[in-house]
């Protein structure tokens, strides 16, 4: 528990940063807009509109669809981390904030407005002195909704590399530590409480005229804000970032170079919970430093390549393929995707290989990563054995195989260096059409890390040195039900045994 609470401060500073900082920029836009809007019908209808269909897409498909756009601007803006986060977080926040400041200023009482205009206030008089004060509560009404739906929806930044709660709810889901998952989603429900409790204060400070609950809510929001300006004021040069994806074994990894960097005197920061497709894409923009890939995926999803390879040639495309990026070398084990069966599953339906899968496949149910079934080596092994299955669902990788435990899935798309293979006592089944690329798992650095010897020198005798043994059993260390590892524990575990080779 104690490597847990680490983290747990910064993560909430950072949190409340990201929330702050969206709802400013949603205030910034929604105010304004909304001030003119509530004097113009269709602009308000239009505006209403907009903010309503933004609302309607998912916080986590907003927050990846600023990704790519920020990447097609290119020139130095970063497309990975604060940034798509706050534009993404901002949106969202929109429509409670413009609906009720459109409301407020429309819901007056026309008598009032009449005798403004009696006493000779001009038109930003009258604002100021009238509108404003009677439409703020119902203006408040709306910020406290839009805070409370921020704070709950950063913790969804995590996926596109932005420090915040959701760090230790997406770990904890994939490693199965329900005491990380239950830390992030407390702690984030209390920053909302604790918001929503200050701007409740300011809120019956401007409907009643209470002074006290007015300053009394008003340095609670001021000191929040300090509070969120706390990861600013470490200062010191960029920190060395490692990237991974969203499971047990890139958490593992992660750990165990940044453990190495750290020992190398770098400063050191992770972004975790990473696709395929983004963590690439990071690591030729230099928002993330060093991260591990398979070589299987990069050789079939980001070079396109429908064949499989002998690994020299794979190797060497790939090296190819990302410069100026650079590929350091394999760590000495695969990672392959692999569809596996209970034992007990595989005899009942005469199933021992791929081809006579195919003849019991429309019976059965497949369960597979959130990545898989869209993936070209899905298509590659479909078309190569004419797989058609009952009926497919998607999991986060450890689940997978609560899945096929349960019956819920009979056939599962796993991973060749899980633990839980060989724990579960599960029926791997051979290729032998050779229609899945090799997936060695491979070291790769940015750019601008690329000619850096001492950060090279750091990482370097990682190449070659892991064996898929030992790389199951530190996965399992993670992933087992009982007496269960963090990543951290097991990166330290796995690196000794790396020193005892």
């Amino acid at each position: 528990m104690s490597e847990l609470l680490v983290p747990l401060p910064g993560l909430a500073a950072h949190h409340l940063l990201l929330s702050a900082a969206a709802l400013g920029l949603a205030l910034v836009v929604a105010l304004p807009l909304g001030l003119v809007a509530a004097r113009r019908p269709r602009l308000a209808g239009a505006a209403l509109g907009v903010a309503g269909v933004i609302q309607t897409i998912p916080g986590l498909a907003l927050l990846a669809l600023f990704y790519p756009l920020l990447l097609a601007i290119g020139h130095g803006v970063p497309a990975l981390g604060f940034l798509p986060a706050w534009l993404a977080l901002a949106l969202y926040a929109l429509l409670p904030i413009l609906r009720n400041v459109v409301a407020g200023l429309r819901g007056l009482d026309p008598a009032v407005i009449e005798a403004a205009d009696g006493l000779g206030m001009t038109a930003g008089q009258r604002l100021r002195l009238v509108e404003a004060p009677l439409a703020a509560p119902v203006v408040m009404a709306g910020i406290r909704t839009a805070t409370v739906w921020t704070i709950g929806a950063a913790t969804l930044a995590t996926t596109v590399g932005a420090a915040s709660l959701g760090n230790l709810i997406f770990s904890g889901l994939q490693t199965e530590d329900w005491s990380q998952v239950l830390a992030g989603c407390l702690a984030s429900a209390a920053l909302a409480l604790v918001a929503d409790g200050l701007l409740a204060l300011i809120e019956r400070g401007l409907a009643r005229r209470e002074r006290w609950s007015l300053t009394l809510g008003s340095l609670g929001v001021v000191a929040g804000l300090l509070l969120a300006c706390a990861p600013m004021l470490g200062g010191g040069a960029r920190p060395v970032v490692v990237g991974a994806k969203n499971f047990s074994e890139q958490f593992i990894l992660a750990r165990l170079i940044g453990a190495r960097l750290e020992r190398a005197g770098y400063a050191v920061s992770y972004r975790e919970g990473l696709g395929s497709a983004v963590a690439l894409r990071a690591l030729g923009q230099g928002d993330i430093d060093v991260y591990v890939d398979y070589s299987g995926t990069i050789w079939a999803d980001s070079m396109h390549r429908s064949k499989p390879a002998p690994k020299p040639e794979t190797l060497a495309g790939i090296a190819d393929f990302l410069k100026p990026a650079a590929l350091l070398g394999p760590l000495g084990f695969e990672n392959a995707y692999a569809l596996a069966m209970t034992k007990a599953g595989a005899a009942r339906h005469h199933v021992t290989d791929l081809r006579t899968l195919a003849a019991a496949a429309p019976s059965l149910t497949l369960g597979a990563d959130l990545e898989f079934l869209s993936r070209p080596e899905w298509r590659a092994v479909r078309e190569a054995y004419g797989l058609r299955f009952a009926a497919s669902r998607a999991y986060a990788p450890s689940f997978m195989y609560r899945a096929l435990e349960s019956g819920q899935a009979d056939v599962i798309s796993a991973f060749s260096s899980d633990g839980r293979i060989a724990a579960d006592d599960l029926a791997v089944l051979p290729d032998p059409a050779h229609a899945l690329p090799g997936y060695d798992a491979i070291l790769l650095v940015s750019p601008a890390h690329a000619e850096d010897q001492r950060f090279l020198g750091a990482i370097r005798p990682l190449i070659g040195a892991i064996p898929v043994e030992a790389m199951r059993r530190a996965n399992y260390m993670v992933d087992r039900d009982r007496d269960k590892a963090s990543p951290e524990a097991a990166a330290r575990w796995l690196a000794a045994q790396l020193e005892h080779r």
